[in-house]
Protein backbone atom coordinates (compact mmCIF):
# COMPACT_ATOMS: atom_id res chain seq x y z
CA UNK A 1 0.00 0.00 0.00
CA UNK A 2 1.26 3.48 -0.86
CA UNK A 3 2.23 5.52 2.21
CA UNK A 4 -0.15 8.33 1.23
CA UNK A 5 -3.07 5.92 1.58
CA UNK A 6 -2.17 4.94 5.15
CA UNK A 7 -4.24 6.59 7.87
CA UNK A 8 -2.43 6.66 11.18
CA UNK A 9 -3.96 5.71 14.53
CA UNK A 10 -3.24 9.11 16.06
CA UNK A 11 -5.26 10.96 13.42
CA UNK A 12 -2.72 13.77 13.19
CA UNK A 13 -3.39 16.54 10.67
CA UNK A 14 -0.22 17.71 8.89
CA UNK A 15 -0.18 21.27 7.57
CA UNK A 16 2.70 22.21 5.24
CA UNK A 17 3.73 25.86 5.28
CA UNK A 18 3.37 27.02 1.68
CA UNK A 19 5.88 29.83 2.22
CA UNK A 20 8.71 27.55 3.36
CA UNK A 21 11.21 25.91 1.04
CA UNK A 22 14.10 27.06 -1.09
CA UNK A 23 14.73 30.75 -1.57
CA UNK A 24 15.10 32.14 -5.09
CA UNK A 25 18.91 31.98 -5.02
CA UNK A 26 19.00 28.28 -4.17
CA UNK A 27 16.28 27.40 -6.71
CA UNK A 28 18.25 29.24 -9.39
CA UNK A 29 21.51 27.45 -8.52
CA UNK A 30 19.94 23.98 -8.51
CA UNK A 31 18.15 24.59 -11.83
CA UNK A 32 21.39 25.70 -13.48
CA UNK A 33 23.20 22.65 -12.12
CA UNK A 34 20.48 20.27 -13.30
CA UNK A 35 20.41 21.90 -16.75
CA UNK A 36 24.18 21.44 -17.12
CA UNK A 37 23.98 17.80 -16.01
CA UNK A 38 21.42 16.93 -18.69
CA UNK A 39 24.29 16.95 -21.19
CA UNK A 40 27.25 16.25 -18.88
CA UNK A 41 28.13 13.52 -16.40
CA UNK A 42 29.69 15.59 -13.64
CA UNK A 43 29.85 19.10 -12.25
CA UNK A 44 32.15 20.41 -9.54
CA UNK A 45 30.45 22.65 -6.97
CA UNK A 46 32.59 24.86 -4.73
CA UNK A 47 30.90 23.97 -1.44
CA UNK A 48 27.45 22.43 -1.08
CA UNK A 49 24.79 24.22 -3.14
CA UNK A 50 22.49 23.99 -0.15
CA UNK A 51 23.01 23.22 3.55
CA UNK A 52 20.72 20.21 3.57
CA UNK A 53 22.20 16.72 3.78
CA UNK A 54 19.36 14.91 1.98
CA UNK A 55 19.27 17.38 -0.91
CA UNK A 56 23.08 17.22 -1.17
CA UNK A 57 22.79 13.43 -1.44
CA UNK A 58 20.19 13.81 -4.20
CA UNK A 59 22.40 16.26 -6.09
CA UNK A 60 25.40 13.95 -5.70
CA UNK A 61 23.35 11.13 -7.25
CA UNK A 62 22.87 13.16 -10.44
CA UNK A 63 26.56 14.04 -10.76
CA UNK A 64 27.46 16.97 -8.51
CA UNK A 65 30.84 16.70 -6.81
CA UNK A 66 31.34 19.06 -3.87
CA UNK A 67 34.88 20.39 -3.57
CA UNK A 68 36.65 22.82 -1.26
CA UNK A 69 39.18 25.56 -1.96
CA UNK A 70 42.11 23.15 -1.65
CA UNK A 71 40.62 20.92 -4.38
CA UNK A 72 39.88 24.05 -6.42
CA UNK A 73 43.60 24.82 -6.63
CA UNK A 74 44.15 21.37 -8.16
CA UNK A 75 41.19 21.42 -10.57
CA UNK A 76 41.99 22.25 -14.17
CA UNK A 77 40.16 22.40 -17.52
CA UNK A 78 36.73 21.58 -16.15
CA UNK A 79 33.51 23.33 -15.13
CA UNK A 80 32.97 24.92 -11.72
CA UNK A 81 29.68 25.99 -10.15
CA UNK A 82 29.77 28.91 -7.72
CA UNK A 83 26.77 28.61 -5.41
CA UNK A 84 24.32 31.30 -4.29
CA UNK A 85 26.44 32.33 -1.26
CA UNK A 86 28.98 34.02 -3.53
CA UNK A 87 32.78 33.97 -3.49
CA UNK A 88 35.67 36.43 -3.03
CA UNK A 89 37.54 37.73 -6.11
CA UNK A 90 40.44 35.33 -5.41
CA UNK A 91 38.21 32.38 -6.34
CA UNK A 92 37.57 33.81 -9.80
CA UNK A 93 41.29 34.46 -10.22
CA UNK A 94 42.04 30.80 -9.41
CA UNK A 95 39.35 29.64 -11.81
CA UNK A 96 40.82 31.76 -14.62
CA UNK A 97 44.35 30.55 -13.87
CA UNK A 98 43.20 26.90 -13.96
CA UNK A 99 41.15 27.33 -17.15
CA UNK A 100 37.85 26.56 -15.42
CA UNK A 101 34.54 27.39 -17.04
CA UNK A 102 32.46 29.07 -14.32
CA UNK A 103 28.72 28.71 -13.84
CA UNK A 104 28.19 31.66 -11.52
CA UNK A 105 25.08 31.15 -9.40
CA UNK A 106 25.79 33.93 -6.90
CA UNK A 107 22.39 35.13 -5.71
CA UNK A 108 21.55 38.55 -7.23
CA UNK A 109 20.81 39.82 -3.71
CA UNK A 110 24.28 38.76 -2.53
CA UNK A 111 25.88 40.18 -5.67
CA UNK A 112 24.26 43.55 -5.03
CA UNK A 113 25.46 43.45 -1.41
CA UNK A 114 29.03 42.74 -2.56
CA UNK A 115 28.90 45.79 -4.84
CA UNK A 116 27.46 48.03 -2.10
CA UNK A 117 30.11 46.82 0.34
CA UNK A 118 32.94 47.68 -2.07
CA UNK A 119 31.47 51.12 -2.69
CA UNK A 120 31.00 51.72 1.05
CA UNK A 121 34.59 50.69 1.67
CA UNK A 122 35.95 53.06 -0.99
CA UNK A 123 33.99 55.94 0.56
CA UNK A 124 34.91 55.30 4.19
CA UNK A 125 38.57 54.27 4.08
CA UNK A 126 39.94 57.76 3.20
CA UNK A 127 38.49 58.81 6.58
CA UNK A 128 40.09 55.84 8.33
CA UNK A 129 36.59 54.42 8.92
CA UNK A 130 35.40 50.90 9.65
CA UNK A 131 33.17 48.51 7.71
CA UNK A 132 31.08 46.34 10.05
CA UNK A 133 29.35 43.18 8.80
CA UNK A 134 26.66 41.62 10.99
CA UNK A 135 26.97 37.94 10.16
CA UNK A 136 28.28 34.52 11.06
CA UNK A 137 32.06 34.30 11.13
CA UNK A 138 33.48 31.91 8.50
CA UNK A 139 30.09 31.60 6.78
CA UNK A 140 30.51 31.24 2.99
CA UNK A 141 28.60 34.44 2.22
CA UNK A 142 30.54 36.42 4.82
CA UNK A 143 33.87 35.11 3.47
CA UNK A 144 32.79 36.28 0.03
CA UNK A 145 31.96 39.71 1.43
CA UNK A 146 35.28 40.02 3.23
CA UNK A 147 37.03 39.19 -0.01
CA UNK A 148 35.54 42.30 -1.62
CA UNK A 149 37.51 44.49 0.80
CA UNK A 150 40.66 42.36 1.21
CA UNK A 151 39.48 41.28 4.65
CA UNK A 152 39.50 44.85 5.95
CA UNK A 153 36.18 44.71 7.85
CA UNK A 154 34.93 43.62 11.24
CA UNK A 155 32.46 40.73 11.43
CA UNK A 156 30.18 40.84 14.46
CA UNK A 157 27.90 38.03 15.64
CA UNK A 158 26.80 39.49 18.97
CA UNK A 159 27.14 42.49 21.26
CA UNK A 160 30.38 41.17 22.76
CA UNK A 161 32.04 41.52 19.34
CA UNK A 162 31.31 45.27 19.29
CA UNK A 163 34.11 46.07 21.73
CA UNK A 164 36.78 45.97 19.00
CA UNK A 165 35.16 48.70 16.87
CA UNK A 166 36.80 52.14 16.78
CA UNK A 167 33.92 54.52 17.54
CA UNK A 168 35.95 57.67 17.01
CA UNK A 169 35.98 57.32 13.20
CA UNK A 170 33.19 56.76 10.60
CA UNK A 171 31.34 53.42 10.66
CA UNK A 172 29.33 51.77 7.90
CA UNK A 173 27.21 48.73 8.78
CA UNK A 174 25.98 45.93 6.50
CA UNK A 175 24.30 42.58 7.23
CA UNK A 176 24.63 39.05 5.91
CA UNK A 177 21.51 38.53 3.78
CA UNK A 178 20.04 35.70 5.89
CA UNK A 179 20.21 37.20 9.38
CA UNK A 180 17.27 37.86 11.71
CA UNK A 181 16.00 41.44 11.18
CA UNK A 182 15.28 41.96 14.87
CA UNK A 183 18.79 40.81 15.83
CA UNK A 184 20.24 43.22 13.26
CA UNK A 185 18.18 46.08 14.74
CA UNK A 186 19.53 45.28 18.22
CA UNK A 187 23.13 45.31 16.99
CA UNK A 188 22.63 48.60 15.15
CA UNK A 189 21.04 50.18 18.24
CA UNK A 190 24.00 49.12 20.39
CA UNK A 191 26.54 50.47 17.86
CA UNK A 192 24.67 53.79 17.71
CA UNK A 193 24.70 53.97 21.50
CA UNK A 194 28.45 53.33 21.71
CA UNK A 195 29.15 55.77 18.87
CA UNK A 196 27.17 58.50 20.61
CA UNK A 197 29.03 57.89 23.87
CA UNK A 198 32.32 58.21 21.96
CA UNK A 199 31.19 61.51 20.47
CA UNK A 200 30.91 60.31 16.86
CA UNK A 201 28.65 62.65 14.84
CA UNK A 202 25.45 60.90 13.73
CA UNK A 203 26.18 61.58 10.06
CA UNK A 204 29.37 59.53 10.38
CA UNK A 205 27.47 56.32 11.09
CA UNK A 206 25.70 54.71 8.12
CA UNK A 207 23.44 51.65 8.29
CA UNK A 208 22.49 49.44 5.35
CA UNK A 209 19.80 46.84 6.04
CA UNK A 210 20.95 44.28 3.47
CA UNK A 211 18.88 41.36 4.74
CA UNK A 212 17.06 39.62 1.89
CA UNK A 213 13.40 40.67 1.89
CA UNK A 214 12.31 37.14 0.96
CA UNK A 215 14.15 35.84 4.04
CA UNK A 216 13.07 38.62 6.39
CA UNK A 217 9.39 38.11 5.49
CA UNK A 218 9.63 34.52 6.70
CA UNK A 219 9.97 35.61 10.30
CA UNK A 220 6.47 37.16 10.62
CA UNK A 221 5.05 34.38 8.42
CA UNK A 222 6.54 31.68 10.65
CA UNK A 223 5.33 33.37 13.82
CA UNK A 224 1.79 33.33 12.43
CA UNK A 225 2.16 29.74 11.19
CA UNK A 226 3.60 28.53 14.52
CA UNK A 227 0.76 30.10 16.48
CA UNK A 228 -1.89 28.47 14.30
CA UNK A 229 -0.72 24.87 14.84
CA UNK A 230 -0.51 22.66 17.94
CA UNK A 231 2.96 21.31 17.20
CA UNK A 232 5.66 22.55 14.83
CA UNK A 233 8.15 20.37 12.99
CA UNK A 234 10.92 22.53 11.57
CA UNK A 235 12.81 20.62 8.88
CA UNK A 236 16.38 21.79 8.32
CA UNK A 237 19.92 20.61 7.79
CA UNK A 238 22.16 20.89 10.84
CA UNK A 239 24.61 23.08 8.89
CA UNK A 240 22.02 25.68 7.91
CA UNK A 241 22.68 29.04 9.57
CA UNK A 242 19.36 30.33 8.31
CA UNK A 243 17.65 27.23 9.71
CA UNK A 244 18.93 27.91 13.23
CA UNK A 245 17.63 31.48 13.12
CA UNK A 246 14.20 30.61 11.70
CA UNK A 247 13.73 27.72 14.12
CA UNK A 248 14.21 30.09 17.04
CA UNK A 249 11.42 32.23 15.59
CA UNK A 250 9.12 29.19 15.66
CA UNK A 251 10.24 28.11 19.13
CA UNK A 252 9.70 31.56 20.64
CA UNK A 253 6.12 31.55 19.35
CA UNK A 254 5.26 27.89 19.94
CA UNK A 255 7.27 26.08 22.67
CA UNK A 256 6.18 22.76 21.15
CA UNK A 257 8.48 23.28 18.17
CA UNK A 258 10.97 20.57 17.21
CA UNK A 259 13.87 20.81 14.76
CA UNK A 260 14.40 17.68 12.66
CA UNK A 261 16.64 16.70 9.77
CA UNK A 262 14.63 13.68 8.60
CA UNK A 263 11.53 11.65 9.57
CA UNK A 264 13.53 9.24 11.75
CA UNK A 265 14.16 12.15 14.16
CA UNK A 266 10.44 12.40 14.96
CA UNK A 267 9.17 11.01 18.28
CA UNK A 268 5.49 10.03 18.62
CA UNK A 269 5.38 11.36 22.21
CA UNK A 270 5.58 14.89 20.84
CA UNK A 271 1.94 14.65 19.75
CA UNK A 272 -1.55 14.13 21.14
CA UNK A 273 -4.24 12.43 19.03
CA UNK A 274 -5.93 14.62 16.45
CA UNK A 275 -3.52 17.55 16.70
CA UNK A 276 -2.57 19.89 13.88
CA UNK A 277 1.12 19.49 13.07
CA UNK A 278 2.67 22.43 11.24
CA UNK A 279 5.57 21.49 8.96
CA UNK A 280 7.95 24.23 7.85
CA UNK A 281 11.61 24.73 7.09
CA UNK A 282 14.60 26.87 6.19
CA UNK A 283 15.43 28.54 2.90
CA UNK A 284 17.65 25.48 2.32
CA UNK A 285 14.85 22.93 2.86
CA UNK A 286 13.41 21.38 -0.32
CA UNK A 287 9.63 21.24 -0.73
CA UNK A 288 9.79 17.50 -1.43
CA UNK A 289 11.19 16.95 2.07
CA UNK A 290 8.37 18.93 3.70
CA UNK A 291 5.80 16.86 1.78
CA UNK A 292 7.56 13.61 2.73
CA UNK A 293 7.45 14.65 6.39
CA UNK A 294 3.71 15.35 6.07
CA UNK A 295 3.08 11.84 4.69
CA UNK A 296 5.01 10.37 7.62
CA UNK A 297 2.90 12.34 10.12
CA UNK A 298 -0.27 11.01 8.48
CA UNK A 299 0.95 7.45 9.08
CA UNK A 300 1.49 7.81 12.85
Amino acid sequence: MDRKDIKGKMGLVPVVDQKSGFCYGVIRAIKQAETYLKDNNQLKSLGSIVHNKLEVERLHSIGIEVIGHIELEQSKNTTLLIRAHGEPPSTYETAKKNNLKVIDCTCPVVLKLQERLKKGYEEIKPENGTIVIFGKKNHAEVNGLLGQVNGDAIVVENKQDLEVIDYTHPITIFSQTTKDPSAFSEIVAEIKKKAKEAGLPSDKLTTHNTICKQVSSRHPNLREFSASNDVILFVSGKESSNGKVLFETCKSTNPRSYKIERESDILSEWFNPGEKVGICGATSTPTWQLEKTAQYIKSL
